[in-house]
């Protein structure tokens, strides 16, 4: 099984100093003229932008590129802020708590959604989400399995007041639940089929009842959207072009994605496991999830929770719309 450790949701809210501190590291992996440079972590949603660099669509597309693995999301958007890398592969919610009128970017395309790779693990005697009233829930805090949590409870209506968070990575979660520490946990595969395979409780829930809410966009400073509109449409089209390979040459796309990717995923096993519990979406799929400059897609009601969920755990101090951090126009 894989071992997952430094993820792309492990990051909480960085700010001032620290912030600062975190763009030191990356102070020689500037951006570069005549390319785009994208930062990101260790994820299989990834994968395309290795499969669309191998395959030369990017070239095809008059494009060059430059990608750094990064620790976590945080340190990447450190970066980019410093215009160190022009944009950053993450998740919808993570991008809320950056954009600001000093540190500008859009979201321009969709990798992929969690889709049964993210959940939330219980005790038998919990039947569903209204049972967690006075429970202590074994979570990341600031993460993205925090905010998938109190985006399950909001839809209930469940103030977040009625449970009690421990604050834990999603592995020590599993490992505190699996250990009988705690009644509940948030955490992903391959803790969850853990669970199961130890028959110590159940899944309660999984990100495949959540579609289009765990989901990996790719952001692009707003100065290179302006001044470079052709390279950032050609780089949406490659990446658009490498989801399609994976549909009709999985096997060989999993072998590729897996190289370019490296880390724990880099047996083509491993990524095709990964690639179970996530959807890539292609270009139809990206268009009726962005939406358009005249009506927006579900990523809209997205946002909107995002605003009030992470504002409700002081992680925003102001309110970012779609309009804001969404350029759907180079998908079309």
């Amino acid at each position: 099984m894989l071992n997952k450790v430094l993820g792309r949701r492990v990051a909480g809210l960085v700010c001032g100093t620290v912030m600062a501190a975190m763009i030191a590291p990356l102070a020689t992996s500037s951006a570069f003229a005549g390319k785009i440079s994208i930062g990101h972590t260790i994820w299989v949603g990834y994968g395309p932008l290795y499969l669309a660099r191998e395959l030369g669509y990017f070239k095809e597309n008059g494009v060059d590129v430059d990608f750094q693995v990064v620790d976590d999301s945080a340190l990447a958007m450190a970066a980019q802020a410093a215009g160190k890398l022009d944009g950053t592969a993450t998740t919808v919610d993570e991008i809320l708590k950056y954009r600001s009128d000093n540190f500008c970017f859009k979201a321009v395309a969709v990798f992929d959604e969690s889709h049964g790779g993210d959940g939330m693990v219980s005790l038998d005697s919990i039947k569903g989400l209204p049972d967690l009233k006075g429970k202590t829930v074994a979570l990341n805090e600031g993460s993205t399995s925090q905010f998938w949590f109190s985006y399950l409870l909001k839809k209930q209506g469940i103030p977040l007041k009625d449970v009690t968070v421990l604050n834990m990575s999603a592995d020590a979660a599993a490992a505190a639940f699996i250990a009988g520490q705690v009644p509940v946990a948030v955490t992903w595969e391959p803790n969850l089929t853990l669970v199961k395979t130890k028959k110590v409780g159940k899944v309660l829930m999984d990100s495949a009842a959540t579609p289009g809410v765990i989901v990996d966009v790719l952001e692009i400073s707003c100065k290179v959207l302006e001044e470079r509109p052709n390279d950032v449409k050609g780089f949406v089209a490659a990446l658009q072009k490498a989801v399609d390979y994976i549909k009709t040459n999985p096997d060989k796309a999993y072998a590729i994605m897996a190289k370019g990717v490296g880390g724990y995923l880099k047996e083509p096993k491993d990524f095709a496991d990964a690639a179970s519990g996530v959807k890539f979406y292609d270009k139809p799929m990206t268009i009726s999830y962005l939406g358009t400059k005249e009506k927006p897609g579900q990523i809209a009601d997205v946002i909107k929770l995002g605003n009030e969920i992470w504002s409700d755990l002081g992680k925003m101090k102001t309110t970012i719309d779609y309009h804001a951090v969404i350029d759907p126009g180079f998908t079309q």
